[in-house]
């Protein structure tokens, strides 16, 4: 079923229970967007080739397979953003759902607010943008093109690593990156097994970024998972 304005996004919700799908429905046409839902994963591949929704939101407790085997397989042939919506609540289910290509994890039950905040978030990451030369995070100031670091107007010096790490989550500012997800961009692949390095590195990365390395402004961990820039 599709609502409102046909300019506006277009989002699948992938939910077996008929309750969450008409909250979902009702919330999201509230709010300007148009609706398509599906109750299997079958039918959620069906859609998303057939009709190209702007963003999905995906159960993992699907009927006929599992979310994030779903997640999986578009990500083979597709960037759509994909928010995880489930009932499971645990670190391991967060972390796999990620690393399978998912861009945000909400556990139920959520509000609306958050909903729409994350997809906000997701369909601004996906959304083609000049390049930028400068991200700017209150008083942290990026400077691309320079790599150059500062707060409050007084530079920071960082290192290679460090940098990297602080530009990686920059630019997905507001979408929680997984250790893996780090490990995998800054290190390679053959660095996936050594968690201890993202730590190592974000500590001595919040020492100089952040006020207060102990209370982070920016830099925020999202237990056992990995970690999230704080967007303005």
């Amino acid at each position: 079923m599709t609502t409102r304005d046909p300019l506006s996004p277009l989002v699948l919700i992938v939910e077996d229970e008929p309750q969450m799908r008409r909250f979902l429905r009702t919330s999201l046409g509230a709010h300007g967007y148009r609706v398509l839902e599906a109750s299997t994963a079958a039918e959620a591949m069906m859609l998303t080739t057939s009709h190209n929704p702007a963003i999905l939101l995906m159960d993992l407790g699907l009927p006929d397979g599992d979310g994030i085997a779903v997640t999986r397989t578009l990500r083979e042939w597709t960037q759509v953003p994909i928010v995880v919506i489930s009932a499971r609540g645990r670190e391991d289910d967060k972390v796999e759902a990620l690393d399978a290509g998912a861009d945000d994890y909400l556990t139920k039950p959520f509000g609306v607010k958050e909903l729409l905040a994350r997809m906000r978030v997701a369909l601004r990451h996906a959304a083609p943008e000049a390049p930028e030369q400068e991200l700017v995070f209150g008083a942290l100031r990026i400077d691309l093109s320079r790599r150059l670091v500062s707060r409050d107007g007084v530079e920071i010096h960082l290192t290679p690593i460090e940098y990297k790490m602080l530009t990686l989550l920059a630019r997905h500012a507001g979408k929680v990156l997984t250790h893996r997800q780090i490990l995998k961009e800054i290190w390679g692949a053959n660095a996936l097994e050594q968690p201890h390095y993202v730590r190592v590195h974000m500590a001595e990365l919040r020492k100089k970024v952040e006020r207060d390395a102990a209370r982070p402004e920016w830099l925020l961990t999202e237990p056992a998972v990995g970690y999230r820039l704080r967007e303005p």
